[in-house]
């Protein structure tokens, strides 16, 4: 039985903002933004010294699971590969992805009411 290392307390951490930003979000690009931004921040937190992140590296995909694509510069990458091979970090990505889906979804079904919304 092989070991996987558990990086919640990390994702505890960025959740509080990350909720707060997309519950602000004005537009898709907004979740978007805020999503890479979050992931960015997760990532860079738990591997300070090992990679330099950069915003291309994650994107946000609603239309598809688990909703989120990492850059191929990220996955072919040894360091970040033994991390994400051995740990909970995809399943966090996918937990941080479904409410970002979920916001960014939801305007496009009613953009006038979202309108309305932000101009009151």
């Amino acid at each position: 039985m092989t070991k996987q290392i558990s990086f919640s307390k990390y994702e505890q951490k960025v959740l509080p903002n990350f909720r707060q930003k997309i519950n602000k979000a004005e537009s898709t690009e907004d979740v978007k933004k805020f999503f890479i931004y979050t992931v960015k921040e997760l990532l860079e937190s738990i591997l300070p010294e090992k990679f330099g992140f950069e915003y291309e590296d994650v994107a946000l995909m609603p239309n598809s699971e688990p909703y989120y694509v990492l850059s191929e510069r990220l996955l072919s990458s040894d360091a970040f590969k033994s991390v994400w091979n051995d740990s909970d970090l995809p399943h966090l990505l996918s937990r941080i992805a479904k409410p970002a889906m979920h916001r960014y979804k939801h305007p496009q079904k009613h953009p006038e009411k979202t309108e309305a919304k932000i101009r009151i």
